[in-house]
């Protein structure tokens, strides 16, 4: 067992690394993660820091991890959201309290073991921005699975980068990228984004291991739903991207009919077919919806702009005041 790894005071106002993790219902599991955790921590003879985030449990969780805190001079942070709000708006609150000079990433379900973290940690210390890990033979049901490839291909696209798992929260990332985005309760992590602004990225296959205790708050209706919105980024102004194909669709229109004119001079305006007036029609249709696209961008980053609702809310929170 490594030896203890308690910084000393200036280490502790700016340790080299803060771990960021996440929890949901993971009271029969945060035990054994913590001291697994701290195991492969302090093995790597590194200056560290714990930062816990119990996103709304609805059991036991956040009783364990004060318990954690008060017995863990390492774990140096432990909020308690009011309700549920997501992995990514969890993981927000917990780097807004973190004083590390990087971010480790990852999830407390124990499907992924800590004891790889050397792994990740040796090709962050080559120079990387961000290195995460691979799942390999995922352990997840199939209706995990396929949605979780779709958002791997639209995020991949959509961040330019050669990523192959996004959905793997294990990662180590330099804290300038995560702090460049002054990421809040009204911005919220997008990994995606902070993943496209990354020159030297790597990747390292990882164990990944089936359940062992409770339910993945991950169900298919929120792969999708999760899904729709990085459609939504794919594409940085949607309803610009509408408009643009609505007015080229115009504009062949507008050139089949001209063309029929050249070939036919003569029947120019002579006969009236109701094939030309469902050309006419369309013409009309996707000009009508060029327009109302551009006007639906306007109005709907005015309405995003104007909403001021914070995405998560903390109800308690732990935290030690180093002098």
């Amino acid at each position: 067992m490594g030896k203890p790894n308690i910084p000393e005071k200036a280490a502790q106002n700016s340790p080299e690394f803060s771990v960021v993790v996440s929890c949901f219902n993971e009271e029969l599991s945060i035990m054994e993660f913590h001291q697994r955790l701290s195991k492969s921590l302090n093995n790597l003879d590194r200056t560290y820091e714990i930062i816990f985030v119990d996103d709304g449990s609805a059991d036991t969780t956040y009783e364990k991890l004060k318990e954690i805190y008060h017995k863990d001079k390492n774990v140096s942070v432990v909020i308690e959201l009011f309700k549920n709000s997501g992995q990514a708006e969890a993981t927000t609150a917990g780097i807004s309290f973190a004083k590390g000079k990087n971010f480790i990433f990852m999830d407390s379900d124990l499907q992924i073991s800590p004891e790889d973290l050397p792994l990740l940690m040796n090709e962050f210390d080559k120079g990387y921005d961000i290195v995460g890990g691979v799942r390999k033979n995922r352990q997840d049901s199939i209706h995990r699975i396929i949605p979780s490839k779709l958002a791997n291909v639209i995020m991949r696209k959509a961040s330019s980068s050669k990523f192959s798992d996004f959905g793997c929260t294990f990662k180590i990332i330099n804290g300038k990228l995560i702090r460049a985005f002054n990421m809040n309760a009204f911005n919220i992590l997008n990994q995606m984004h902070i993943i496209s602004h990354a020159k030297k990225c790597q990747e390292v296959p990882i164990q990944h291991h089936k359940r062992k205790y409770g339910k993945s708050g991950w169900k298919f209706k929120r792969l999708m739903e999760f899904n729709i919105d990085n459609m939504v980024v794919l594409s940085q102004r949607p309803f610009q991207m509408i408009s643009f194909f609505s007015l080229i669709f115009g504009c062949l229109i507008i050139l089949r009919i001209l063309f029929y004119w050249l070939v036919s001079p003569l029947q120019i305006l002579k006969v009236v077919t109701p094939t030309s007036i469902l050309i006419f029609v369309l013409f009309s249709m996707f000009v009508i919806v060029s327009i109302l696209c551009i006007i639906g961008e306007y109005v709907t980053r005015v309405f995003v702009v104007s909403q001021r609702k914070p995405k998560y809310i903390i109800r308690e929170i732990l935290k030690r005041d180093y002098e």
